[in-house]
């Protein structure tokens, strides 16, 4: 082969690198700017008036939280999916926790909250809103979901909840970010990691970790890691039969597992 020819070649291969490098690059960046839209995924309230609504008291933002009065020592504060409405499962939990005062809360740009979710946001408003209930009910059971399942850990680190429960938990949101974008360098990029984990160990509240069998978003594998920073006898797994991570909430274990871990 002639030297120009391979003059081209190289020339023509470099081109080819730069091009790859340029959007890799692009592409890197385009995870940095819109990964939040990636995460959260803000849901209308459907169920909801005057009476069953409070405004959390924060000052940056208009916090709403869906709520079922009742007088007593006993509350339960519920942390959702990121893509859930947590006003659907006023009714239910009203059904089935009688003798719970109850407050689900709309994250920052859901279900009318103003404001745009984030992780620091999200848990300053956990945190308020604890310190809120437990004013009037000395007895707070924590429940996260899914997404709110790394807000309820987190919180229950830094207040005295009474009982933590987790639904579909997760080691880290930055683990399950690297498990789907893995030619990426998440680690760097992620703003929102949600480590559950780090806060495994400090708690000794009596914790239940409820999974789904079949999960196709949190494997179980993340869920057994987190089950692993949590010392010696404070957390147990139950695992729901045939249920997937959106249905486990229609399995007629589901209600009967919280109950029985509140």
């Amino acid at each position: 082969m002639s030297p120009l020819k391979l003059s081209r070649m190289s020339r023509a291969l470099m081109t080819l690198v730069v091009i790859i490098v340029a959007v890799y690059l692009l592409l890197c960046a385009a995870l940095l700017v819109f990964q939040r839209a990636l995460i959260y995924f803000p849901q209308p309230r459907a169920i909801g008036t005057s009476a069953s609504l409070i405004t959390l008291s924060v000052d940056d933002a208009q916090v709403l939280v869906s709520v079922r009065p009742h007088d007593g020592p006993n509350a339960l504060i519920y942390f959702g999916g990121n893509a859930e409405d947590v006003s659907r499962s006023l009714p239910s939990f009203s059904a089935a926790f009688a003798d719970q005062a109850l407050y689900l809360l709309h994250y920052r740009g859901y279900g009318g909250s103003s404001g745009s979710p984030s992780e620091e946001a999200i848990q300053r408003d956990a945190v308020a809103l604890f310190d809120q209930v437990h004013a009037t009910h000395p007895h707070v059971a924590v429940v996260g979901r899914s997404l709110g399942s790394g807000v309820a850990i987190r919180l229950a680190s830094q207040r005295p909840a009474s009982r933590l429960i987790l639904i579909t938990p997760y080691n880290s949101v930055e683990e399950l970010a690297a498990r789907q974008f893995p030619v990426f360098p998440v680690k760097w990029l992620l703003k929102d990691k949600f480590e559950s984990w780090k806060y495994a160990d400090r708690l000794t509240v009596p914790t239940l970790l409820i999974a789904a069998e079949h999960d196709e978003v949190i494997p179980r594998s993340s869920t057994e890691r987190l089950l692993g920073h949590f010392a010696k006898g404070v957390a147990s797994l139950k695992v729901i039969p045939g249920a997937g991570h959106n249905s486990i909430s229609e399995s007629p274990e589901y209600l009967k597992l919280l109950g029985e871990g509140l």
